[in-house]
């Protein structure tokens, strides 16, 4: 198995693990706390992890079976980027109340959408 497909396999694995521990630890451990405004706000995070975490699964296939395709790496750099901005501003967002941490989101997900765009490039011209 090569390095990229290894460490997006990896990632994607570990950012799943942690959004379902996320997920377990915001309908048992936050419920009480939060409001159903930030509890959905938490929910939304954990989420887009999870469709992220995917996505990394997704790209280290597609390393293994293209390992060739030189933007895959910088494609699963920004998905990684994209879930720490995004859901993680989101669950400080929720577990803090601060608004201004909302800024850190739109962020994240311009990181998502270019991950998602990066690999379609990388696919079409594979």
């Amino acid at each position: 198995m090569n390095e990229l497909a290894r460490l997006a396999l990896a990632a994607g694995s570990l950012a799943m693990a942690l959004a379902v521990a996320l997920g377990a630890f915001g309908a048992h451990g936050l419920k009480a706390r939060l409001s159903p405004e930030l509890l959905a706000v938490w929910k939304t995070g954990v989420d887009y992890q999870v469709y992220h975490a995917l996505g990394l699964l997704l790209l280290g296939l597609v390393a293994q079976v293209l390992p060739g395709l030189p933007g895959l790496r910088l494609a699963a750099l920004l998905m990684l980027a994209g879930i720490g901005l995004f859901s993680g501003s989101l669950y400080a967002l929720a577990l803090t109340g601060l608004r201004p941490l909302g800024m850190l989101t739109p962020l994240g997900g311009l990181c998502f959408i270019a991950a998602w765009a990066v690999l379609a490039w990388q696919l079409l011209r594979a």
